[in-house]
C-alpha cells in the first residue's frame, strides 16, 4: 500500500492499537530540500529529538523535540516542532491532578505557537497519548492541527485494534505543497504488526517516494507502550 496522505505527507503522525490491544504511536519526517532531508531522530533519555547531522547549524523549524514519554503513567507527546515538550506538561499536569485530557488544552497551545513561519505557513501537528487517571487507566488518544489563518481544531480518536489514524501537514503533492484542511477526514491505516520496529519500518515502506531524483524519507519513528513502559524504534535514512 501507499500513504493514505499521497507521496508528500510533509510530518505525519499516527496514534492507534496493535491487534494485541497496546496503544502506539508513530511519526514520519520527509522532505524535498536537502536542508530538510538533512536531519536524523535521535534518543536522548526520554525524547526523541529531530536533530542535524554533523555541525550544521541550529534551525528552531528543523530541530526540535519531537517525542516526550513517561514510562510510568503511559503519558506520550508528539508533534513536528516546539510545542511538543508544552503539550506534554499541560497533559501530566492533567494526569496528576485527575483533569479530564480533553482537546481544549491542545487546541489552545497549538493556538498559542501558530503556523510555522514558513513560505508554506507549515501547519502545527500534535498527537497525545494519555489516560484519565486512576481508577479509569484506558488510553485517551487525541490529535490536533494548527493551520495558517484557522483556529486549532483537536479530534479524540477511538482507534480500533489493528488500526492507526492520522494527520499530516500536507495534502501530499510533491511538486506543489499547499497545507492539509483540518476539516477533512482523518486517515486510517491497518498495522497488523507487533513491534515498534515493525510499525517504524512499516510507515517508512508506505512512504517511500522520490523527488527530483532524492528519496524524501528523513526518518519514521514508533513506539508501542507495553506493560514496562515504551518499546521504541527509530529508522533514520542517515545513521
Amino acid at each position: 500500500m501507499n500513504n493514505p496522505n499521497g507521496p508528500y505527507p510533509g510530518r505525519q503522525l499516527f496514534l492507534g492499537v496493535t491487534v494485541k490491544g497496546h496503544p502506539f504511536f508513530s511519526y514520519l519526517v520527509t522532505g524535498r530540500s536537502p536542508e530538510s532531508r538533512e536531519r536524523k531522530a535521535v534518543q536522548i533519555g526520554d525524547i526523541i529529538r529531530m536533530g542535524p547531522l554533523g555541525n550544521q547549524p541550529y534551525d528552531p523549524l528543523r530541530h526540535y523535540a519531537a517525542v516526550k514519554f513517561e514510562n510510568t503513567s503511559g503519558l506520550v507527546v508528539v508533534s513536528n516542532g516546539i510545542q511538543t515538550e508544552a503539550i506534554f506538561e499541560t497533559y501530566k499536569l492533567l494526569l496528576n491532578t485527575s483533569v479530564a485530557p480533553s482537546v481544549d488544552f491542545v487546541e489552545k497551545l497549538l493556538d498559542g505557537a501558530g503556523a510555522e513561519p514558513d513560505s508554506y505557513h507549515t501547519p502545527r501537528i500534535a498527537g497525545i497519548v494519555t489516560s484519565s487517571g486512576s481508577p479509569d487507566p484506558r488510553p485517551v488518544f487525541i490529535l490536533g492541527m494548527k493551520a495558517f489563518n484557522t483556529p486549532a481544531r483537536g479530534f479524540q480518536i477511538s482507534p480500533a485494534p489493528g488500526k492507526m489514524i492520522g494527520i499530516s501537514t500536507y495534502k501530499g503533492s510533491l511538486d506543489s505543497p499547499e497545507a492539509r484542511d483540518p476539516g477533512t477526514a482523518l486517515p486510517e491505516v491497518d498495522f497488523s504488526g507487533f513491534s515498534a520496529n515493525d510499525l517504524a519500518r512499516h510507515l517508512f515502506d508506505i512512504s517511500a517516494a522520490v523527488y527530483k531524483g532524492n528519496d524524501i524519507r528523513v526518518c519514521a519513528v514508533a513506539g508501542i507502550r507495553l506493560e514496562k513502559g515504551w518499546d521504541l524504534s527509530i529508522q533514520n535514512v542517515h545513521q
